[in-house]
């Protein structure tokens, strides 16, 4: 689950960071299933070839990508943050979208360390702890323009958002560093700064819900923290997302309490929610480690589940910014259920992203993503799907 939550668009991020454990479970995954990695039969259904998927984001936009993009290519800050502003009260996309720059700042410091780019203490107001720093070199692409961001619009709650996001990637980058608790606490810090800037936007409190998944908070201070977003975005389904792993039992809670607060969410959904898939998630969260037995993917339980994430994405509308990522988790239970149909359906909405669970689980969301899709192709293929396209 936290997976999907350090993806949600950046969800490329821990492919970069801690791509050897992942990477690992991904080549167990594909040994069971038999997929080589170098075939791609979904090339004749118009699919994107793997090496050209975008990890950045779950599905397209293009707003997006073209501001991240001018940043990163002149380290001017003013691109993204006028898209911020830009995006308002869109609570839903505002907060895909600092996910996204955060993780792009994230992923943009990593590469700048893996080719040796020096180090220099950081300025930022509200700035890290624990060695998080930015190179100050002329040119250097390390996302110093986050750090500008912060200096030089030090009240832009968008800034102090993102801020705040990029600490929590930086931290579960490294969780057995000697700086994991420092960082989480700055990240916290940020979180309380960004929420007085803008005390309507729920934003700020979804990140602080990976702190508190992280530092272990108090039931009685997570509910108070809940309980504040809940009234200021109730059916946000990517603060119900960021919420689902503290009750899990690899969190703070079991697989019972994550089961309630799933199956209660979605029972009390209003009509235009994606709620009703929440529990989906909450079935992902706790599956076992390695498990291809088809029994269980087309059990009572799963089967629920899964229909219920359908009706979810059916009713809401098309461009929802957390639609693909149910559509993403689907095609994984549509395809372990050799219901291969409907994954080509959802393929098709989704294919040419892999910026979501639960492709993040591994150190290859690409390769990864790509395995269950030429699954899908040929599963379909071989129940007569093609030809009864024709």
């Amino acid at each position: 689950m936290e997976a999907l939550l350090v993806l949600i668009a950046l969800t490329a991020i821990f492919g970069v960071l801690i791509a050897p454990a992942l990477r690992r479970r991904r080549q167990r995954l594909q040994s069971v299933h038999g997929v080589s990695r170098a075939v791609d039969p979904g090339a004749g259904y118009g699919f994107v070839p793997t090496e050209q998927l975008d990890v950045r984001l779950p599905g397209p936009d293009h707003e997006f990508v073209e501001a991240l993009e001018e940043t990163q290519q002149t380290q001017d800050w003013q691109p993204v943050a006028r898209l911020l502003a830009l995006t308002g009260d869109e609570w839903e996309l505002r907060w895909q979208r600092v996910q996204s720059m955060a993780g792009a700042a994230a992923m943009e410091l990593a590469r700048s360390r893996a080719l040796g780019a020096p180090d220099s203490p950081a300025d930022a107001k509200g700035g890290p702890g624990g060695g998080v720093s930015f190179s100050k070199e002329p040119g250097a692409r390390d996302a110093r323009w986050l750090r500008e961001w912060r200096v030089q619009q030090p009240g832009d709650p968008g800034g102090a958002q993102v801020y705040a996001q990029f600490l929590v990637w930086q931290a579960l980058a490294d969780p057995s560093s000697a700086d994991h608790r420092i960082i989480l606490e700055e990240a916290r810090t940020v979180c309380e700064e960004a929420a007085r800037l803008a005390p309507e936007d729920p934003t700020p409190h979804i990140t602080e819900l990976f702190v508190a998944r992280r530092l272990s908070y108090r039931r009685a201070d997570f509910e108070e923290l809940w309980a504040t977003l809940r009234r200021k975005a109730p059916n946000h389904m990517g603060a119900h997302l960021a919420a689902l792993p503290y009750w899990s039992e690899k969190g703070c809670g079991s697989r019972a309490e994550a089961d309630v607060f799933a199956q209660t969410a979605a029972a009390n959904a209003p009509e235009g929610t994606l709620l009703p898939a929440l529990p989906l998630f909450a079935a992902y969260e706790h599956l076992p480690e390695v498990n291809v037995v088809r029994g269980l993917y087309q059990s009572a339980e799963i089967e629920k589940a899964v229909e219920a994430a359908e009706f979810a994405v059916d009713q809401v509308d098309a461009d929802h910014p957390v639609r693909p990522h149910v559509l993403h988790l689907l095609v994984c239970f549509l395809v372990r259920a050799e219901r291969y149909g409907e994954a080509m359906e959802a393929l098709r909405v989704v294919d040419g992203y892999v910026g979501a669970m639960p492709w993040a689980d591994s150190g290859d969301p690409a390769s990864h993503y790509a395995a269950y899709r030429a699954l899908a192709v040929s599963g379909w293929e071989a129940t007569g799907g093609a030809r009864a396209q024709l």
